[in-house]
């Protein structure tokens, strides 16, 4: 990356939430590991950890904005998909709950421009 990108992006592992994960590590265990100082996003570029965010209203980037909004729609169908097999360990409810939550942060992703 050249430096001059003023752009705010969205990581490639959108759905993986590692904010999240390193909350829980840090509240059950105590430890946190570092964050990456560059990722890869989803409009193919390297840029600073600094320079991404998961959050729809923050991420100024085009490309990667359509990028989140696929990425939370393909993970919600299978989120409701796994929730309907057998043995699975959430409910067909909470499958659908989580694809709702999923399907909203895509919409939030098409709307605007960031």
């Amino acid at each position: 990356m050249g430096g001059g990108d003023p752009h705010i992006h969205v990581e490639t592992n959108v759905v993986r939430a590692e904010a999240a994960t390193r909350d829980v590590l840090a509240a059950t265990f105590g430890l946190v590991g570092d964050l990456p100082s560059v990722v890869t996003t989803g409009c193919g570029l390297r840029v600073p950890y600094a320079m991404t965010s998961s959050r729809p209203d923050r991420v100024t980037c085009l490309a990667c904005r359509e990028y989140a909004h696929h990425t939370h729609l393909r993970f919600a169908g299978e989120v409701e998909r796994l929730s309907r097999m057998p043995g699975s360990i959430f409910s067909p409810a909470q499958g659908r709950l989580a694809a709702e939550r999923h399907r909203a942060l895509a919409r939030e992703f098409s709307d605007g421009e960031g």
